[in-house]
């Protein structure tokens, strides 16, 4: 007896895929609405490829073998180093800004746990070419104005953003070595999922001191532009990157997504490869994991793909996203239904309904009709079992009925060039 879909992976059911697919057209919506195209990739890499990105420990997250040719390969994990490639090899041609979008199924064999399955579908939206904090803002407003399209309120989602920049700067200021700066970000990342105290205990045994963790504990807590230049405006990179940061703040407001974002310099991306401003979306009760995250990595492309040129983008998952939408009573499904039901009011005229759904077909409309001679009265009921708003009924004198299956009221129509009229 067959045992079902692989742990980690699921079956789409009807349900479940017109669910998807309204989903996946609202992240095409609105990708399309902000003027990025859509791209797709192989969906098996070179292992190479990621292992050149974040090293050889990620191998045991892959899905990996060796092909028949001898290859080292892949499913993919992520769509950035494909996507980097892609951008790499066509560079010199491509018109700046690139503005690019895609949809790509993941795969990733780990833990499975809340909110990550072991496959997946993600939206991954990415700008090259622009190294301005306009780019920035115009980045995080595609993911907020997805969310915003699926029916949430900034009061479901907070979009939490902070600046790699500006923390290395700050950290600068409080005498931590630049050496050290990578240790402390690990800290910071993890400092909502494990007790105060170990976070503390983690920064001292880096070296830093009382005051110093005291300090880097408190920019982790609620924090304000106003506070960070009063506290720390006359260091000349700290100055810098909240003058950035006050244009990129009113970018967002002038794109209408500035309600729903919040400063929070925990955001730190626990992937080495971010340079500057970083964002992940969360639910606003915390009741799920991050609904999506990205930021800036202008250094990537050039490591992957020997191409230097500024980048930024985010990935979202459908899995979380998902769960959220169910919770909060917001997850819809695409209209699976046919637009008609032919039906008959004589078993003999099963063929004369045949001929008149392939013609509404081939004039465009989702047709069904039973595929066995049945009384009219059961055809009915089996047209608005199927959620069929409208059947076509041949009557033995010829004549079409158009029926609403909802109210029961009735016209007659005609049929021309493939439509009822």
């Amino acid at each position: 007896m067959a045992k079902g879909a692989l742990p980690g992976f699921r079956d789409f059911y009807p349900q479940e895929l017109a669910e998807r697919a309204y989903l996946l057209r609202t992240w095409r919506d609105v990708a399309r609405r902000f003027a990025f195209v859509e791209y797709d990739g192989p969906p098996l890499e070179p292992l190479e490829l990621y292992t050149r990105k974040s090293g050889e420990e990620i191998v045991g997250q892959l899905y990996n073998f060796v092909d028949k040719g001898g290859r080292e390969v892949a499913l993919r994990p992520e769509m950035t180093p494909t996507f980097a490639r892609m951008v790499a090899d066509k560079a010199n041609a491509l018109r700046k800004p690139v503005r690019w979008f895609s949809v790509p199924q993941l795969f990733r064999y780990e833990r499975q746990q809340k909110g990550r399955l072991r496959e997946h579908f993600q939206l991954n939206v990415d700008l090259v070419g622009e190294s301005d904090v306009t780019a920035d803002a115009e980045l995080l407003a595609v993911a907020v104005e997805i969310v915003r399209a699926l029916g949430l309120t900034q009061n479901d989602v907070r979009a939490r953003v902070s600046d790699r920049r500006l923390l290395r700067a700050l950290l600068g200021a409080l005498g931590v070595p630049e050496g050290q700066a990578p240790a402390v970000f690990g800290v910071i990342d993890k400092i909502e999922r494990q007790p105060l105290e170990i976070s503390r205990e983690k920064l001292a045994a880096l070296g830093l001191g009382q005051a110093a963790v005291d300090a880097i504990v408190g920019l982790t807590g609620r924090v304000s532009l106003e506070r960070l230049r009063a506290d720390y405006g006359t260091v000349p990179d700290v100055a810098e990157r909240l003058a950035d940061l006050e244009r990129y703040f009113g970018y967002l407001r002038a794109l209408g997504v500035g309600e729903w974002v919040d400063l929070d310099l925990k955001i730190v991306r626990g992937l080495a490869y971010y340079t500057g401003i970083v964002f992940e979306l969360f639910d606003a009760h915390g009741e799920f994991r991050a609904i999506c995250g990205g930021g800036r990595y202008d250094t990537l492309l050039e490591s992957l793909g020997g191409v230097d040129l500024p980048a930024l983008g985010f990935g979202m998952g459908d899995v979380v996203l998902g769960e959220l939408l169910r919770k909060r009573g917001l997850m819809h499904a695409e209209r699976s239904a046919a637009d008609y039901w032919v039906a008959y009011s004589d078993p003999a005229q099963l063929g004369q309904a045949m001929e008149l759904a392939g013609a509404l077909r081939r004039g465009g409309a989702s047709v069904e009709y039973a595929l066995k001679a049945q009384q009219l009265g059961r055809q009915l009921k089996a047209a608005a079992a199927a959620g069929v708003p409208e059947a076509v009924i041949v009557r033995e004198d010829h004549a079409l009925i158009l029926k609403s299956l909802a109210s029961g009221e009735e016209r007659t129509v005609r049929l021309r060039e493939g439509r009822l009229v």
